[in-house]
């Protein structure tokens, strides 16, 4: 099994609560199947609520993935 090795995905805010956030994760471009999630809110970032976008970033194959926000303030009120 070969494994992505960079990739952008794109994800929305379903719902969350105190903890965590349940998302859906798509392909860029858009496939038919939608990943669905639930995350731990200390993995974003940012301040992250319901319909809120966000990017899964991974530029090289050493590289971690990396959670970017879309146009929100960050976790630490920048």
């Amino acid at each position: 099994m070969k494994l992505l090795t960079t990739f952008v995905l794109i994800g929305t805010v379903d719902s969350k609560d105190d903890f965590f956030a349940t998302v859906e994760i798509n392909m860029n471009p858009q496939t038919q199947q939608i990943g669905h999630a639930v995350m731990p809110l200390h993995a974003f970032p940012c301040v992250v609520g319901e319909g809120d976008i966000f990017y899964i970033l991974k530029l090289t194959e050493e590289s971690s993935p990396v959670i970017i926000c879309k146009d929100k303030k960050t976790n630490d009120g920048e």
